[in-house]
């Protein structure tokens, strides 16, 4: 009966981490039927923006909370969020609406991915079982990538975009009863004091940080009052922070944490991980349509994502061979081997060319990090801190990504802009186009209205700057692999039995 219960709670996480995950890529299917019904196209990237800034704000938080009152109410309250802002995204009358629930959505999200993960360490008293799960977990994520933008489709052209949210709630309420029914807990005598301050603190320094770096160089320079601003109070608010945790009973990120080797270690290679992926996934799909001329990205984007399933999958079932370390050197070497080839790749490139580079980029890379770094995390703390540390990952992975993303985005404009300027003259460019030509959603818009002369100069300038962009991949690569020798020589091991004051969950029978 126990084992038919742990099955049911397993596949009760599955959806909800499904649900989860196949929420941005199942939106940005059905965004064009969305402006259509509500119109607000300027404030379209707040819809995704929201999203993201919810949850990697929220994420440390619900990983401590969970370690201080249980998983599992935690968990059922990161549903349900998610749950009601789903419910109230399917109702959203114009995109101002859309985006306050869409942050709603974000808020449950916070707490649905890293908990996934915590209850799995917590069920499993065999971690190499619990390592399998987790990447067949993160192998969710990728499947999603894969199938959402087609799901996605499906519903905003059948039923309305309305569904893509809709969609959420069967799911959603599943997970939410078979937990509740399946999912006992034993609790603690103690009555945790919650670090309000500390909280705060947090919140405001991640969604600083994270709006300069999602505005930085794209909507405002980098030298702006706004973007200084904005960084000055992620740095005075975060310096705050640090000195409520250091004196903080229950500090809502126990900063002794990074004083353990592989927990550095994960945090310096899944921030490096995430500005890999995320600048892929950002320049990649206009590098396929407006460089090498095909009609959509989904030729590069789904090899890459199908693969970056089946790295995770595959790495969640072998890591146990070896050591954490090893797998860490061996993403971020497949990460600068992978960055260079598309630094330096033909903008004539053929089209199964630039598929091996994305199974490499999505096997090699990517994908074994989304499940060995949760596995090495929770092998190394306290089992108090397993909520926490689990949420770490995905946190840092996150400012990874906007961070890679954003800078990758400065890099390519102005090399763009540069590029167009020096060769303006030698193509009959007029001077007063050169900001608009130098847009590259206006060479994918009206590439068939420009001359074959002018279109293949703007190819080649985009598809060089794109290149020169990569170079930064490199470097967060050369970075990870520093990270893989800071990490201790770990491996899996069965865990010695600990008495531990803290709630943990159990299968009922």
């Amino acid at each position: 009966m126990a084992n038919k219960k742990t099955g049911l709670i397993i596949l009760a996480m599955a959806l909800g981490l499904l649900m989860s995950a196949l929420d941005n890529t199942v939106t940005s299917a059905a965004i064009s039927h969305i402006i259509s019904d509500i119109n607000g196209f300027d404030k379209i990237s707040w819809v995704f923006t929201a999203y993201m800034l919810a949850s990697t704000s929220t994420m440390l938080v619900f990983g401590k909370l969970s370690d201080m009152f249980g998983r599992k109410l935690f968990y059922m309250i990161g549903i349900s969020i998610f749950l009601i802002g789903s419910a109230l995204c399917g109702m959203a009358q114009d995109m101002n609406q859309l985006i306050v629930f869409r942050a709603i959505q974000g808020i449950g999200s916070g707490a649905i991915f890293p908990i996934s993960f915590t209850i799995i360490y917590t069920i499993f008293a065999d971690p190499k079982q619990a390592a399998k799960l987790s990447g067949v977990f993160a192998g969710i994520f990728g499947l999603s990538s894969v199938a959402g933008p087609q799901i996605g489709t499906l519903l905003a052209e059948s039923w309305g975009w309305r569904w893509c949210f809709y969609v959420n709630l069967p799911l959603g309420v599943l997970s939410f009863l078979v937990l509740f029914f399946a999912l006992k807990e034993s609790r603690s005598d103690r009555r945790p004091k919650i670090d309000y301050l500390g909280t705060l603190f947090l919140i405001i320094t991640t969604v600083s940080l994270m709006l300069a770096l999602e505005f930085g160089g794209k909507d405002y320079a980098w030298g702006s009052w706004q973007i200084i601003s904005l960084l000055a109070v992620a740095v005075v608010i975060g310096f705050l922070f640090i000195q409520v945790e250091r004196r903080a009973h229950e500090p809502i990120l126990p900063l002794p944490l990074f004083k353990n080797r592989m927990v550095l270690a994960t945090v310096l290679a899944c921030l490096c991980q995430g500005a890999i992926m995320f600048s892929a996934i950002a320049y990649l799909p206009i590098f396929s349509t407006a460089v090498l001329g095909n009609a959509n990205s989904n030729s590069l984007l789904t090899p890459m994502m199908f693969s970056l399933m089946v790295g995770a999958v595959g790495f969640g079932f072998l890591q146990r061979y070896f050591s954490f370390r090893a797998v860490f050197a061996f993403s971020m070497t497949a990460g600068i081997v992978v960055s260079y080839l598309l630094s330096v790749v033909s903008h004539e490139a053929s089209k199964f060319y630039m598929i091996v580079l994305m199974v490499l980029l999505g096997v090699g890379a990517i994908g074994p990090l989304m499940s060995v770094a949760q596995n090495a995390v929770a092998q190394s703390v306290d089992r108090k801190y397993i909520g926490v540390s689990s949420s770490i990952v995905g946190f840092w992975r996150n400012i990874g990504g906007v961070l890679g993303a954003s800078i990758m985005a400065t890099i390519v404009n102005n090399n763009y802009s540069s590029l167009i300027q020096d060769g303006a003259a030698a193509h009959q460019m007029p001077l007063d186009k050169l900001a608009t030509l130098g847009n590259p959603e206006q060479l994918i818009r009206a590439g068939s209205e420009l001359s074959p002369a002018t279109l293949n100069f703007l190819r080649d300038s985009l598809g060089t700057a794109i290149n020169h962009g990569f170079i930064l991949s490199i470097a967060f690569g050369v970075v990870g692999l520093g990270a893989a020798f800071i990490a201790g020589p770990l491996r899996f091991a069965a865990p010695a039995p600990r008495q531990d004051a803290k709630s943990e969950p159990v299968v009922s029978h």
